[in-house]
């Protein structure tokens, strides 16, 4: 296969990734009057909440938690809008903001031109004709600007988790693959992850008549979504405006302690850090209960400790014990995918692709480089990304008498 490529300077910033956060940042800038050309590997906007997500999915925040700036949720949708609700928030955000990211172009190299003083980004676009012997397609963009929007969830953390994995017969399937309990009805199903996915898909297992058990390896903090019918986010927010994080902590896992009663009898232990503590620490983010612990409770969710390693017809387990299993769910999370396609990514993000800067000054890097959707605080943070962002960008935006490019002697640009 040849390939071919072509360079085109863009005026205004480079945003990598078309999901809520590259959205964010696009929108606050088209606000300010800054265009931005937005680069979507895939074929649509916020393709993991379309096409990576099950499909009992719904928000674990409110919906005012949840909302990107500029532009609330519907007032008809519920308080804890479905994925699909939030898809279609997603699709009218960007056209409210005009923003029409230029899909099936994959990003797989950005580097700075030192010598240029900007950025290039090289994609990859679909092949041009059917058949094996079509061009593959290159295009680089060249701006002073560069957006990274891939976000914490890029690429799925799978079998290369667990030991002996290639060797088992039934199915294997990451959550972001998993639709519906529906398919596993009646069988033993092994859930690897104790998170907020593990703990719905097990609940959605069971609604449909299967039978998990969850690897719960290590300690987990489990909050309910709701007490005394307001949000615990938003109390744990409220009193935070007042109190230390250490004293919030406690008030909250006092109440856990009231209303689910003594998680570590189930094999859920908890952290010696407190929830919000342990968030800001570490990013490990509590799980908010929907009913998973009740079916804990009465048997039809088994907690299993750690995997030793899978066998052709189940698992072994690090107590010794072994239980056969027709089918295993990886709810492992997901990883950054930003030192595989970012030159010297090591210069401001760490091996695994997180900003070295913690929130909130982590959206700022060298040279043109900015990044979104990377806090480890959800949508709040993206939004709080997505706003220094812009600002910071339009200050330099207004000081540059000629937005075109005054880098047209270096390159051979079609413009």
């Amino acid at each position: 296969m040849g390939s071919s490529q072509k360079r085109v300077w863009v005026p205004g910033p480079i945003i990598i990734g078309a999901g809520p956060s590259g959205l964010a940042a696009a929108a606050c800038l088209a606000e300010l009057g800054v265009p931005s050309t937005v680069l979507e590997k895939s074929s649509c906007v916020a393709s993991l909440w379309r096409h990576r997500t099950y499909d009992r999915l719904k928000l674990h925040l409110p919906k005012r938690f949840c909302e990107l700036p500029l532009m609330g949720f519907p007032a008809g949708f519920p308080k804890y809008p479905t994925k699909h609700q939030f898809v279609a928030y997603m699709e009218s955000y960007a056209a409210a903001f005009g923003i029409a990211p230029r899909f099936g172009a994959e990003v797989v190299r950005a580097e700075r031109d030192a010598a240029a003083g900007a950025w290039r980004v090289t994609t990859r676009l679909a092949a041009a004709g059917p058949g094996p012997g079509a061009e593959e397609e290159e295009e680089e963009l060249v701006s002073r600007w560069v957006v990274v929007a891939t976000g914490e969830n890029a690429e799925p953390v799978g079998a290369e988790v667990i030991s002996g994995i290639e060797r088992f017969a039934g199915r294997v399937v990451h959550t972001s693959a998993y639709k519906t309990g529906a398919e596993f009805s009646g069988q033993k199903v092994l859930v690897v992850g104790c998170g907020n996915s593990g703990m719905e898909v097990s609940l959605d297992l069971c609604r449909h008549n299967a039978k998990p058990s969850m690897v719960v390896r290590n300690s987990v903090h489990v909050l309910p979504r709701e007490m005394l019918g307001m949000s615990t986010f938003g109390v744990a927010m409220a009193l935070l405006k007042w109190l230390p994080v250490r004293v919030v902590d406690r008030l909250l896992l006092a109440a856990a302690h009231m209303i689910l009663g003594d998680t570590g009898r189930l094999g859920l232990r908890r952290p010696k850090t407190g929830p919000i503590e342990l968030k800001n620490l570490t990013g490990k983010t509590p799980v908010l209960d929907v009913g998973a612990l009740d079916q804990i409770k009465s048997g039809n969710i088994t907690v299993v400790g750690g995997v030793k390693e899978i066998m052709k017809g189940g698992a072994k387990f690090v107590d010794g014990r072994e239980e056969k299993y027709d089918a295993i769910i990886l709810a492992t999370g997901y990883k950054s995918n930003v030192p595989s396609w970012l030159k010297d990514a090591d210069e401001h993000f760490t091996k695994e692709g997180i900003p070295k800067t913690p929130f909130p000054s982590g959206w700022k890097g060298d040279k043109g480089l900015y990044c979104v959707g990377f806090t480890r605080r959800g949508l709040l943070g993206t939004s709080s990304d997505a706003v220094n962002i812009a600002n910071d960008i339009y200050r330099q935006w207004t000081e540059l008498s000629d937005h075109s490019t005054p880098l047209h002697h270096l390159f051979d640009f079609k413009v």
